[in-house]
């Protein structure tokens, strides 16, 4: 039939009309699964939170609304609300940084600062034994305390005695030698000097990289370094209780003798010797190797106890590194060696001098004072105020005060930590307060 449609034709317009619908309903469908995808995407990197998740959930449910209208309404909704900080929130701090249940191991700045040569604390461990052992746990130590042999100590001494220009060890019985000491008696080397250690403390709060001192102990006669230095006259708790920058070097004189004898304290440059040997023991008990030349470098204390004036007189005339002594401190000590004390007073009066004494010292310490008093040098009688450079200071104690105890009791408790705190109290003497400590103990 002429302008009819062949069949063939009208079959294909059927079947294009058909898979036209067909597409459109594919790319409706389509559009309706990715429109809350891509918006929920768009915010450039910004994880999508729950309540955004349940809203375009609740939004695809809504099948009543045509795609279209949900889309603009979706747009314009983000648009009003997507601002820069909502593209782009400024990060937590639990963003920046892991938290302790995740993979990085968090890190304080302690971390990061000098450690001393401690070993690390381990878990607890059951020692070898047949027997059942506890647990074994390092005990905590704050500070460090040791005995370290030294070739500059004391003793052995095998060279001459000054006061008579006599070979020291003056006795010898068989192959033992001995010294025989003023007042006869005979004390032999292989038991009385033969003893090269040293009493090294630093305390858990000193600093090497700030201003310090070095505080040099010389003990009295009948005396030994743990027995009485540390445990009895507790020497090194007095100068960690003082807070101050400060360690303690001890050498062992005559053991558990009643001899005052220097040993090599008495030669030329021993003091100095000393100082710089302690200096590399010290570095290494501290566990930092460049420390040795700061130890070397500093500041020096003396302090003499009964017998140990002895030693304190001849480091201070022959030591060497006299300048660099900023103080010395005599404890019930002055029995002879007046000129060596009052020459070094006179010739370095940016240090300072406190003598205490008991009735059994009295004659020479009065006899002291009035050679410093005829130099023109000031002298005070009590420790009421700071110690300054400069500062002389003798101070007498009553009867009730024992020479036995004098380093625990003098005129106040403590004598050594109450001038290590003084000391503090003036900058101009380069110590360097650095523990809180209780407050002062009052004077006698």
């Amino acid at each position: 039939m002429v302008g009819a449609v062949p069949k063939p034709r009208a079959d294909i317009r059927a079947d294009r009309t058909t898979s036209g619908a067909r597409g459109r309903a594919l790319r409706t469908a389509l559009i309706s699964a990715l429109v809350p995808l891509s918006l929920t995407l768009v915010q450039c990197g910004k994880a999508p939170n729950p309540a955004a998740l349940a809203a375009n959930s609740q939004a695809n449910a809504q099948g009543n609304v045509p795609a279209n209208v949900q889309v603009v309404a979706k747009t314009n909704q983000l648009a009003s609300s997507d601002t820069f900080e909502d593209r782009f929130p400024a990060p937590q701090f639990r963003e920046r940084f892991p938290s302790a249940s995740e993979g990085f191991l968090q890190r304080q700045m302690s971390d990061f600062s000098p450690k001393r040569a401690v070993q690390p604390e381990q878990a607890p461990y059951k020692v070898a034994s047949l027997a059942p052992q506890a647990p074994y746990q390092r005990p905590p130590r704050e500070d460090l305390t040791t005995l370290v042999s030294m070739k500059s100590s004391a003793f052995p001494y095998f060279g001459n005695n000054p006061a008579s220009d006599a070979p020291f060890l003056n006795i010898s019985k068989g192959d033992r030698r001995g010294h025989r000491s003023y007042s006869g008696r005979v004390f032999w080397q292989d038991e009385t000097y033969n003893d090269n250690r040293v009493l090294m403390h630093v305390p858990e709060h000193f600093d090497v990289r700030k201003p310090g001192v070095i505080v040099v102990f010389f003990h009295g006669n009948r005396a030994t370094l743990e027995r009485d230095v540390r445990d009895r006259q507790l020497v090194p708790q007095q100068i960690t209780d003082s807070g101050a920058n400060a360690i303690l070097l001890a050498p062992q004189m005559a053991v558990d003798a009643a001899d005052s004898s220097a040993g090599k304290f008495w030669q030329a440059g021993g003091l100095k010797r000393f100082i710089d040997e302690s200096a590399n023991h010290l570095a290494r008990l501290t566990g930092d190797p460049n420390s040795a030349r700061a130890f070397a470098n500093m500041p020096i204390v003396i302090v003499g106890y009964s017998g140990g004036f002895l030693p304190t007189a001849w480091s201070l005339e022959v030591g060497g590194i006299s300048d660099r002594v900023r103080g010395v401190v005599l404890l019930d000590a002055v029995y002879g060696e007046m000129d060596k004390f009052a020459s070094w007073i006179e010739s370095h009066r940016s240090g300072f001098f406190v003598s205490s004494y008991t009735r059994y010292t009295a004659r020479r310490d009065r006899e002291l004072m009035s050679t410093l008093r005829q130099k023109g040098i000031t002298v005070s009688e009590d420790m009421d105020g700071p110690l300054r450079p400069g500062s002389v200071v003798f101070v007498e104690t009553g009867d009730g005060i024992t020479h036995r105890d004098y380093v625990t009791r003098a005129w106040t408790r403590d004598p050594l930590k109450d001038v290590l705190m003084k000391m503090s109290a003036t900058p101009s003497l380069a110590l360097t307060r650095v523990a809180s400590t209780n407050p002062s103990p009052s004077s006698r």
